[in-house]
């Protein structure tokens, strides 16, 4: 199960990436065409749509490596057993914020093709399509989270992807 969330929250990142560099060709094929007389259409709204996906394909990614903002003032100060209750007390807030991010964003894409939507730009994109984005990055920051609290809940450190950066190190 290890092996397969690790994968899940890679795979996540690796999108994200994919996204940062589509919305990089986007932009950057919009800007070298305009000179040339040539319309790309579509461009900046794709460009908008791959920048909202690195966002939120981004989020589980990051939170198993340890890089979100942490305001740690208050935790470096309270002993052992009052540090494990807030963290367990923060990651259950986080879930219960991530489980509503996760129902809405499922719920929005569900009834965006329910209902047909489409952008209002000259590709005329069916919304549901860039939404899964939103949806997919949330329900895997979701996943996240729950595996954090059960693991912190069983008394074991959260699992933390490799990486060089020094705070996830302290972390595990």
């Amino acid at each position: 199960m290890r092996a397969f969330l690790d994968s899940l929250y890679r795979l996540s990142g690796v999108l994200a990436a994919v996204g940062m560099v589509a919305t990089l060709v986007l932009v950057a094929s919009g800007i070298l065409a305009r000179p040339l007389g040539i319309y790309l259409p579509g461009t900046d709204d794709y460009a908008g749509y791959a920048m909202a996906a690195c966002g939120f394909l981004a989020l589980a990614y990051t939170f198993k490596h340890g890089e979100h903002i942490r305001v740690s003032l208050l935790l470096e100060r309270a002993g052992p057993r009052l540090r494990a209750a807030m963290e367990w007390f923060s990651l259950a807030t986080a879930t219960a914020v991530a489980a509503t991010l996760a129902f809405y964003a499922v719920r929005m894409v569900l009834q965006s093709h329910e209902f047909e939507e489409v952008s209002q730009g000259v590709d005329a994109t069916p919304l549901w399509i860039p939404q899964l984005s939103m949806a997919f990055g949330s329900v895997v920051l979701l996943i996240a989270l729950v595996d954090d609290l059960v693991m912190t809940t069983l008394g074991r450190a959260p699992a933390r992807l490799a990486t060089h950066s020094g705070e996830a190190a302290r972390m595990e």
